[in-house]
């Protein structure tokens, strides 16, 4: 079934792409580099600890609740995450039952991006104010995904798909590494050593920047996209389409059970994404407390695996025109292996190897998220594109911490963050044999769709 996509021209595609240009400028300068350190600061201040405390063992109360002030950024990301789990899916069913999807598109990305913009605001011990505006900000985030990811079947047949998704995701990695790129030379330029103040605001404007980006950006996708409304659309036209997707939502709950093999793959897929995002997301600590590495060292490999992830998703993108989405993935689940046993064997004190680990990371880390989400668009049933894709950004929002819990307790039972980082090969073991199970020329053709040549 193509869906629309004979009528999906270049120009269509390129706005499609850009919306990955658009909004990886939160993914890079806010959520990996920048907000964490300035919202944390920002709670140390409110605890009462001076600027610049190395050690702040402050509280605050929001709501109340008496919270360390170190724990504030880490609750709040959990809090948002679990808030995603209950949004996403209803975005999805509200996005398959709207006539038009752009609306809900330019909502979603624009109320994300002018809660980024409003962290201007955050001065001072303002840190309730942050926590509230990232709580919106991530959440309409993962909603404006769930509705950009929700266009790909409507835009490429069964074929193209995996070309088109490797481009969107190596576009998003240039982007969002650009703009990374020149906050950190802002940050080099005008800093000054010994003023933590101004450090602190030159921070600010960075995360300010990234909502700028995001938002200016977005109207290149709003302005070249097409609507598609599918058969789900056509059947709620004219009633409430708030209602009816909350409606829908229940149907495809208990609908879902009739494609169990698009379950068995999201499945797999929670397993070896959750080992991915661990990976990202304790890499620094990693650096900085395993291998007493410099700030600037971590910086550095940040930009490395951005700029890499480009190529990276584009060289996999052709392999898997030539061997199928699922053999390429499988091949970089292998890869993760290989990175994560390198990343225990990595000497201390020496920033080349963790750079060149870094190197490797880039290499396969957009090629294996960009494959996932093209191959999951084969599994879903025609209409139901939002929907399902809510189910799939909760396997990948939602289930985030079961890595990071791994982490932890294999830390406080061992004292080794080497061991730690290793122990995370079983997700990508356990995920990879789960996805060599899936039949997925099967899988495709239960969901009712055309399998492509090559899967």
């Amino acid at each position: 079934m193509d869906r629309g996509a004979a009528t999906a021209g270049p120009r269509e595609r390129r706005g499609w792409y850009m919306y990955d240009w658009a909004n990886s400028a939160f993914q890079t300068t806010v959520i990996t580099v920048f907000l964490g350190p300035f919202l944390t600061t920002v709670t140390e201040i409110a605890a009462g600890c001076p600027l610049g405390t190395d050690d702040c063992t402050g509280r605050v109360h929001p709501l109340g609740i008496t919270v360390a002030a170190g724990s504030f950024y880490p609750y709040v990301v959990s809090l948002s995450v679990l808030l995603t789990v209950f949004v996403l899916p209803v975005m999805g069913a509200v996005a398959d039952r709207a006539p038009r999807k752009k609306p809900l598109l330019a909502a979603a990305a624009f109320t994300g991006a002018a809660a980024t913009i409003a962290m201007a605001f955050v001065t001072g011990d303002r840190y309730l104010l942050g926590g509230v505006l990232f709580l919106i900000a991530n959440i309409s985030f993962g909603a404006a995904i769930v509705v950009y990811n929700s266009f790909l079947p409507q835009l490429a047949g069964p074929d193209d798909r995996d070309r088109l998704s490797s481009r969107g995701w190596a576009i998003g990695y240039l982007g969002g590494g650009l703009l990374l790129a020149f906050n950190l030379v802002a940050v080099t330029v005008l800093s000054i050593d010994g003023n933590d103040q101004r450090t602190l605001d030159i921070a600010r404007w960075c995360i300010v920047s990234a909502g700028i980006w995001w938002a200016a950006f977005t109207v290149v996708p709003l302005l070249w996209l097409k609507e598609h409304p599918g058969a789900a659309a056509t059947a709620a036209h004219g009633g409430n389409v708030l209602t009816d997707g909350f409606k829908q939502l229940g149907r495809t709950i208990r609908g879902i059970r009739a494609y169990p093999l698009t379950l068995f793959f999201l499945l797999a897929y929670l397993i070896y994404n959750d080992g991915i995002q661990t990976v990202i997301t304790l890499a620094s600590q990693y650096g900085t407390e395993e291998l007493d590495l410099e700030q600037s060292t971590l910086i550095i490999t940040i930009l490395i695996v951005q700029f890499l992830a480009f190529g990276g998703a584009l060289l996999l993108g052709a392999m898997a025109a030539r061997v199928g989405a699922k053999r390429t993935v499988l091949f970089s689940l292998a890869l993760w292996l290989a990175v994560i046993i390198a990343a225990y064997w990595l000497p201390a004190g020496e920033p080349l190897p963790f750079m060149l680990l870094g190197a490797a990371i880039g290499l396969v880390l957009g090629g294996s998220q960009a494959l996932s989400r093209s191959l999951f668009s084969q599994l879903i049933p025609a209409g139901k594109e939002g929907e399902y894709y809510g189910f799939y950004e909760i396997s990948d929002k939602g289930t985030s911490w079961l890595g990071p819990l791994a982490f932890g307790l294999i830390f406080q039972l061992t004292n080794s963050y080497r061991v730690g980082i290793v122990s995370l090969v079983v997700f990508f073991l356990v995920g990879g044999i789960l996805l060599a199970f899936v039949p997925m020329r099967r899988a495709i053709t239960e969901a009712g769709n055309t399998p492509p040549r090559l899967i």
